[in-house]
């Protein structure tokens, strides 16, 4: 399989990819996509709010077309953002192929929040009422499939001898709940500053940006499921970025993002000594 990630940009590994069984149909697009899979950069990119799509099952939740357009449906930019870096540095990604009104892919399955029943104001039809086995099937036709193949991809690494970094890109709603959100972009993280602080330096060092330090999302436990269980989990490097969507929302957003955040990453990893080292125990930042 090509290294080259122009090649594999849109490359779905389908030895990866479960069975058909209740709620997706042969038909359907897949639970997952990986990009690049045979990357050689020291990261691995997910990406969990990455798709719109619903299985044809769901009827798209009983929510109308215009609320697929909306942030509430998937991090808008974000894939695009993901492809971008994944191309950028050879690094191999996971995308996730549903739309996150379905489950969130961040959250645990029991968290409240990961079946939503109203966001930013939008009833979320399908999400009322939904039975243990509604729920049961959501789990394990999009959110294990999900999470199992960023396992995999995490596991390569290791196999290899390489000790990977973990980062998961989002983004974020300029207005959420009638809150403005100031900052262009937000780091968040809990226990590991290894990548999370040099990030947030060299971010700062861009005139004219206003940088979160976990805003406006919260890196800490619980409300970051993937980079809580597969960076943390595993004790390796692992951050995650938020970027406002309405800097992301054209061509000319995206790739001064993809090329702020790159340069940003570069200068990390190209300069943060023994990155790999277990980090010293300590608490979230205040």
């Amino acid at each position: 399989m090509s290294s080259d990630p122009t090649s594999a940009e849109s490359l779905l590994n389908n030895s990866d990819q479960p069975a058909t069984g209740n709620l997706l149909g042969a038909g359907d697009p897949a639970a997952f996509e990986i990009l690049n899979p045979e990357g050689k950069a020291p990261f691995l990119l997910t990406c969990d709010h990455a798709s719109r799509a619903f299985p044809a099952s769901l009827a798209q939740l009983g929510v109308a077309d215009w609320v697929l357009e909306r942030h509430v449906a998937c991090d808008i930019g974000a894939a695009e953002l993901t492809r971008a870096l994944s191309k950028r540095f050879d690094a191999p990604a996971v995308l996730a192929g549903f739309s996150r009104l379905i489950i969130d892919l961040n959250r645990h399955p029991d968290d409240p929040t990961a079946f939503v029943r109203v966001s930013d104001g939008i009833a979320i039809p399908g999400n009322l009422g939904l039975d243990d086995a509604a729920r049961q099937s959501r789990i394990d036709e999009l959110f294990t499939p999900y999470h199992d193949a960023i396992d995999r991809r995490l596991d390569r690494f290791e196999a290899d001898g390489r000790v990977p970094a973990l980062v998961s890109v989002h983004t974020c709603a300029p207005i959420f709940n009638g809150a403005t959100r100031r900052w262009h972009t937000g780091i968040m993280w809990d226990r590991d500053p290894r990548l999370a602080l040099p990030l947030i330096d060299a971010l700062r060092e861009v005139d004219g940006l206003c940088v979160g330090d976990n805003e406006p999302y919260s890196g800490r436990h619980p409300a970051d499921y993937t980079v809580d269980v597969h960076g943390e989990g595993r004790g390796i490097p692992c951050v995650g970025i938020e970027v406002r969507q309405d800097l992301v929302g054209s061509a000319d957003g995206l790739d001064r993002w993809a090329g702020i955040l790159g340069d940003a990453l570069e200068r990390v990893f190209a300069e943060t000594a023994d990155l790999a080292r277990r980090p010293e125990t300590r608490g979230a930042c205040e």
